[in-house]
């Protein structure tokens, strides 16, 4: 589906099927020009990643070339390079502080905050560049039901020039198929667990938690009402299911709805629905300034991975699970987070941001 020896320029690739593009034919930093591409008939198709910041820059293009198929190619499975040096950014003690400065602000006698989600950095060093077809391989072997996604970042600026962003996402933003909706949000998660019975033990702890219950109900409710005004028929399930990933139990809720206009895109509701409550907050503007006082400009984490066509059908995924590589393929930069509720235990998400690691370490063979 790709030339050999030739990195795509996106892919997108999970049990729904896998999209490949090679090359950047147009490159969009802002998401007007790319939807006025769609709309206009200049591109056929538009696709790439938006960052969780929607004022900042914005990596879509129109690809030179797309290719569908049932799986990933048949790429080389390059062995993972040796790592050198790894640094978590910041320190666990310092992300235990900034958690337990939102739950302050959390439990403030007439907070407005609902919910903030909060991530730290890993940034690791390589003797040898990786390879992102080969890491892309390696999450799809880990994590089968996963989405599994690369995104070239160069249409964002020079500071992204041959940048890519690889991941593994298990949750669907949103996929539009004619007048069809599909939303997956996911929101509470436990650890897995190689012990059948500690892992059933933590799948039902998770079913059973106010805690994660009550930051799973946000999230809905949030969906729920972004995606009433643009839909005739929701169709929003009454109780959360059980998802499991490679390293992480997952509750989420399966919702469906009926468009009331054709006019409404794929990418239109990625950007109605971004950045849902799993990785932003509740208020959405309190929480995601409160991200940004606390840990700055997240990039393309915690954004959307995906595609949109003329017709305005498409898929968008959580960019979550995820690394960008830097140029020289010798470092990546991954990131992972937690949702904070008023009942958040500061060790706890310390040690949760541990765990999500797992999953793109995995993919970097850093484990």
């Amino acid at each position: 589906m790709s030339s050999a020896g030739v990195t795509p320029s996106f892919v997108l690739s999970g049990p729904s099927g896998t999209l490949l593009a090679d090359g950047v034919a147009t490159g969009f930093s802002e998401v007007a020009a790319a939807q006025h591409a769609l709309r206009t008939g200049a591109a056929p198709v538009v696709l790439g990643a938006l960052p969780f910041d929607l004022d900042r820059p914005a990596a879509l293009h129109r690809p030179g070339a797309v290719r569908r198929g049932a799986g990933l190619p048949d790429w080389p499975d390059t062995a993972p390079p040796a790592i050198l040096h790894r640094e978590t950014l910041p320190a666990g003690a310092v992300h235990r502080e900034r958690v337990a400065e939102a739950v302050r602000r959390l439990r403030a006698p007439g907070s407005p905050l609902d919910k903030v989600v909060l991530a730290r950095a890993l940034r690791l060093t390589a003797d040898a560049a990786w390879d992102p077809r080969a890491v892309l391989r390696r999450l799809a072997g880990a994590d089968p039901a996963a989405t599994v996604y690369l995104a070239d970042l160069s249409p964002a600026g020079p500071e992204y020039t041959d940048r890519v962003l690889v991941g593994a996402s298990p949750e669907l933003l949103v996929a539009r198929v004619g007048d069809t909706v599909v939303c997956q949000p996911f929101a509470g998660s436990a650890p897995r667990s190689a012990d059948p019975t500690t892992d059933a033990a933590n799948a039902a702890g998770l079913a059973a938690s106010q805690k994660n219950r009550h930051e799973h109900a946000l999230v809905v409710e949030v969906m729920r009402a972004a995606l009433d005004p643009l839909c005739a028929d929701l169709e929003i399930a009454a109780e959360p299911e059980l998802h499991g990933t490679d390293a992480l139990w997952h509750l989420s809720t399966p919702i469906r709805g009926r468009l009331r206009s054709p006019d409404t895109t794929a990418l239109d509701l990625a950007l109605t629905l971004h950045p849902t409550p799993a990785v932003g907050g509740v208020p959405t503007d309190l929480a995601a300034e409160l991200i940004t006082e606390l840990e700055g400009d997240r990039g393309f984490y915690a954004g959307a991975v995906g595609w949109c066509d003329a017709h305005g059908d498409g898929r968008w995924v959580v960019s979550i699970r995820c690394a960008v590589l830097a140029a020289d393929r010798l470092s990546a930069l991954a990131h992972a987070g937690g949702g904070i509720v008023a009942e958040s235990d500061p060790d706890d998400e310390v040690d949760e941001t541990t765990t999500k690691f797992r999953t793109i370490l995995t993919g970097l063979g850093a484990t």
